[in-house]
């Protein structure tokens, strides 16, 4: 079911199936799409669990304000999703992270690790280790302050081929991949107003390595019982990010995939299978 819920002023898009009484999965989705990069999961796993995921400010279908209306940082993100929790009474669930959903979930569970059951994570790092040669390529330029070539790179990012080459590469199987869901970003991001909370997003994501050490302390500390499901061939977070998670972890479950950056995209039956066979043990 398609739902919206009120954040502060903020309408807040959210997909939401199963029952209560189940367990509960929050999705966080990545970049730069929405919640609908899970719908075929949300699926295949409604008969058995409660899963929710919805769309960030700017994203999707969740409101987009201007920049003077809304922080789009990902402490602030971060901040609107601790609310939708709250909102929901969600009391205890699994994290499924995602890209963007690894930075923005990773503050929730340090800040509140009694709400954390497990997480399951697929292609989003917590270690400088496996940053992939996209991650690279932009950390250049943005260390070398070469305006001209990171505006280029933003410019290819919010294109409709740049968003495609972002589904496509590293699959095993393009045909596999639903042109639905790149167009329907891309269309997203043609919508008056919406780049610029994106980029502006986007700018913040070096806050993030900062707060590296916290998060690996966190998995040290807690010992979440944890899933990972990644896409090797992934430009942005290569195969060496989810292997790093066995440095700190005692209890995590690795499968790889010859798959890119949404790599849900191909494997979704295969992933639902494995969730399914994490959360009953």
């Amino acid at each position: 079911m398609n739902r919206t819920i009120k954040i502060d002023d903020l309408s807040i898009f959210y997909r939401e199936e199963g029952q209560q009484n189940k367990e509960t999965i929050l999705f966080l989705h990545g970049n730069p799409t929405s919640s609908h990069m899970y719908k075929e999961l949300m699926n295949l796993l409604k008969d058995k669990y409660h899963v929710i995921a919805p769309d960030y400010p700017g994203f999707g279908f969740s409101s987009r304000p201007i920049t003077r209306q809304y922080e789009y940082s990902f402490d602030n993100i971060s901040h609107t999703i601790n609310q939708f929790i709250d909102k929901l009474e969600l009391k205890k669930f699994y994290l499924f992270l995602q890209d963007y959903g690894g930075p923005i979930g990773f503050r929730i569970a340090t800040q509140r690790p009694e709400l954390i059951k497990g997480l399951i994570i697929q292609n989003a790092n917590v270690y400088l280790e496996g940053l992939g040669e996209w991650a690279l390529e932009i950390g250049e330029y943005m260390q070398n302050n070469d305006q001209e070539k990171l505006n280029e790179y933003k410019k290819h990012l919010v294109s409709l081929e740049g968003i495609k080459e972002q589904y496509i590469t590293g699959t095993k199987n393009a045909s596999l991949i639903d042109p639905s869901s790149y167009y329907l970003d891309y269309a997203f991001l043609q919508r008056p107003g919406a780049q610029e909370p994106f980029l502006t997003l986007f700018d913040n994501y070096g806050t993030n390595f900062e707060k590296y050490p916290a998060w690996q302390n966190y998995l040290k500390k807690h010992q979440p019982p944890t899933l990972l499901v990644w896409g090797t061939n992934d430009k942005f977070f290569s195969k060496p990010g989810g292997e790093a998670y066995t440095k700190d972890l005692k209890d995590v479950e690795l499968h790889f995939f010859d798959g890119g950056h949404f790599m849900l995209e191909e494997y979704s039956s295969e992933v639902a299978q494995l969730i399914k066979k994490f959360i009953s043990q």
